[in-house]
């Protein structure tokens, strides 16, 4: 559930806050359920190449979950935007501050969500340098591992019978 767990990210992409970040797959998002952006600022005096993250320092940025309101909730691109997707994107915050972060964008399949654990995760990074940013306080604060729980309603989930509402799981999105 880390970022870089196994290898240190070697680049850094610049953008502009109020800017859109875009994270190309190498294959489509092959299982219904949100896709979430978070971010954590790196220390001035942390390495962006080296920084593991740890602790309550990753806000959200966006989520694309579930268009709801319109009856039930079923398994397809209808409901779920992000499904079958090779492309996402999101919009920085305006008010992000200058500096490097780490971005973080997780899919949660809900396809086996109907059992505590069978949410899978499937995440990816990139290391950011924000410019022409705001003096926004980003928040709240979450760490990974421990920003949510197996039994949280956004990962313990069944569209059997038919669900009308869904909640991602984590902290409210962060908009600057």
């Amino acid at each position: 559930m880390r970022c870089f767990q196994n290898k240190a990210g070697t680049a850094t992409a610049t953008i502009a806050a109020g800017d859109t970040l875009g994270f190309i797959a190498n294959a489509m998002v092959s299982h219904f359920g949100p896709l979430q952006f978070y971010m954590a600022k790196v220390p001035d005096s942390a390495n962006i190449n080296t920084w593991e993250a740890s602790g309550n320092v990753w806000f959200k940025v966006a989520s694309i979950s579930a268009l709801q309101g319109n009856g039930p909730l079923t398994s397809d691109e209808i409901t779920w935007p992000a499904y079958k997707k090779t492309v996402v994107d999101f919009r920085m915050p305006k008010n992000v501050p200058d500096g490097k972060y780490l971005v973080r964008v997780e899919s949660i399949a809900l396809h086996q969500a109907q059992s505590v654990g069978g949410a899978q995760m499937y995440l990816s990074c990139a290391q950011v340098e924000v410019t022409n940013g705001g003096a926004g306080t980003p928040g709240p604060l979450v760490s990974f591992p421990g920003a949510y729980s197996a039994n949280d309603p956004g990962l313990l989930w069944s569209y059997y019978p038919v669900a009308t509402s869904y909640k991602a799981p984590g902290p409210a999105v962060w908009t600057g």
